[in-house]
């Protein structure tokens, strides 16, 4: 009763007339950045991260949830339109929903993956407001010890478990490493690699380097390559915006099981959403298979909505793991977690007592951008598809107008704009190399935890370095982190054999 109390405080925050105006504002712009290109959710919130401090923090996280999960249906609506998913996350849902979109069933594809992310996301926003304050209670008993191990699964997993090369993930997640530690040492006073410019004594901002490695980076790998990229045709979505009651029953289970499976790794540092979706998708596969008439291949929309389901529960759950854990399970997440504590915040269990107003005020917005996200994308999808119009040229050169404009906003200092240029150089090779970029961002938003942790456990302990797997939460994790190396290196050993034998068998 104390949580529904406390949840109703948060709905009376946030549905006044200028933070209900944000959580629109931030579906409309989440919405339509995903819907472009190569664009998503994680580079809208960068951009939009640093104009954003002249709101208060209420107001700008409502509208950061807001764009989060418009980013993911954005995402999913060129997908089915188009078969150019925006991220990762919406590979799986191609599949299934672009062949809808081919068979002239797009309307009631884009239907499928609006309710699907509202189903999703509408169950993952009830368990974290039940499950937030007691997962904040127990991450209260953590220690240097436990953070410095939570950190290093969180580096693993993300850099190497869940990428598909794994020297190129660890050599992202060391570059951002090598990057969070540039600047005066906070204990001793000495400069780390600052190369003895004075703008570089306190360090590198996350908000240059984010924007840099997500937008600038993309608009330059843009203009160097374009002559590579193809637009595909886009397919008219006509017909009902809506389902029959047979679509409805066939789809009902498959949300259910998207769900259920996307809602654990909101809480696991698994990369994000890419692995449920694929997950719930090869589960539905497998359930058509034991049909007397399979339907995958054809335009199933149990394979559309399933992982859309998957995905907006991940989401959902990776932001209930980002307030009361203060662990960010993928790109966007460490973003938001940077913009905290741009504002002087830290997500864990201390936000909760020290800030409640936001926390359920954030919480309850979550509700109320599933609804209006269900509002604007059931009959307004294709007029988001217009959005493509807009050439490209014109498009990523106000992005990169966009991008120095924020930076030089918030800092005033024109080194940041040397800074923004050259780490977009850098963004621009690891997205020409295929490097992944979220170890990058996540290295650099818990490097300085993970110091930090290493070095007060060292000195609780006398320079004794065995404190770190003294309690049962470290070992629990460490033990968690060997299983799942194990597993992904057997299974990756396993496909690389088995393509050699085809190999050798063609």
């Amino acid at each position: 009763m104390d949580v529904l109390g406390l949840l109703g405080d948060g709905f009376a925050g946030a549905l006044t007339p200028a933070n209900l105006l944000w959580v629109v504002v931030g579906c409309l712009l989440g919405t339509a950045v995903g819907v472009l290109p190569g664009l998503g959710s994680s580079m809208a919130v960068a951009l939009l991260l640093p104009v954003t401090f002249s709101l208060d923090p209420t107001a700008a996280f409502i509208m950061f949830a807001g764009v989060y999960f418009g980013g993911l249906f954005g995402d999913s609506t060129m997908g089915i339109l188009m078969n150019t998913p925006g991220q990762a996350s919406a590979i799986a849902s191609t599949f299934e929903g672009h062949k809808m979109a081919l068979n002239g069933r797009a309307a009631q594809a884009l239907a499928t993956a609006a309710i699907g992310a509202f189903v999703g996301g509408m169950i993952a926003s009830v368990l974290v407001v039940f499950l937030a304050p007691a997962l904040a209670s127990f991450s209260s008993s953590f220690g240097p010890a436990e953070f410095f191990a939570l950190a290093l699964f969180a580096f693993v997993t993300t850099s190497s478990v869940v990428t598909d090369d794994a020297l190129k993930g660890l050599g992202s997640l060391c570059l951002g490493l090598g990057i969070a530690v540039i600047g005066v040492d906070g204990i001793s006073g000495a400069p780390r690699f600052t190369m003895g410019v004075p703008e570089l004594f306190d360090g590198i901002s996350l908000v240059t380097v984010t924007v840099a490695v997500l937008a600038l980076g993309e608009v330059i790998y843009v203009a160097c390559l374009a002559r590579h990229l193809k637009d595909g045709r886009m397919v008219r979505a006509t017909g009902r915006p809506w389902l029959s009651k047979r679509e409805l029953r066939e789809a009902a289970p498959a949300w259910l099981r998207g769900t259920a499976i996307g809602l654990p790794f909101g809480v696991v540092p698994a990369g994000g959403s890419e692995i449920p979706t694929f997950l719930a998708f090869g589960l539905e596969k497998r359930l058509d298979a034991r049909r007397k008439h399979p339907q995958f291949g054809t335009g199933a929309i149990r394979g559309l909505a399933a992982p859309e389901a998957a995905g907006n529960s991940t989401t959902g759950m990776a932001m209930g793991a980002l307030l009361s854990l203060g662990l960010p399970v993928s790109a966007t997440a460490a973003i938001m977690l940077a913009a905290f504590r741009q504002y002087g915040l830290q997500p864990g269990p201390l936000l909760f007592d020290r800030s409640p107003d936001l926390v359920w005020a954030l919480l309850a917005s979550f509700f109320i951008a599933m609804v209006v996200l269900l509002v604007i994308n059931l009959p307004f999808a294709m007029l988001w598809a217009k959005l493509l119009r807009i050439p490209r040229a014109y498009l990523y050169a106000g992005i990169a107008v966009f991008c120095g404009l924020g930076i030089y906003a918030t800092s005033g200092s024109v080194f940041d704009l040397l800074m923004l240029l050259g780490i977009g150089l850098v963004g621009f090779l690891m997205r020409a190399l295929d490097v992944p970029l979220a170890p990058l961002i996540i290295g650099m938003v818990l490097g300085p935890l993970a110091e930090t942790s290493l070095r007060d456990a060292a000195l609780s302990a006398d320079g004794d370095f065995s404190v770190l797997v003294a309690g049962p939460i470290p070992i629990v994790l460490y033990a968690v982190l060997a299983v799942v190396v194990a597993v992904t290196v057997t299974s990756r050993v396993r496909a690389r054999r088995a393509a050699r034998r085809e190999l050798v068998d063609a």
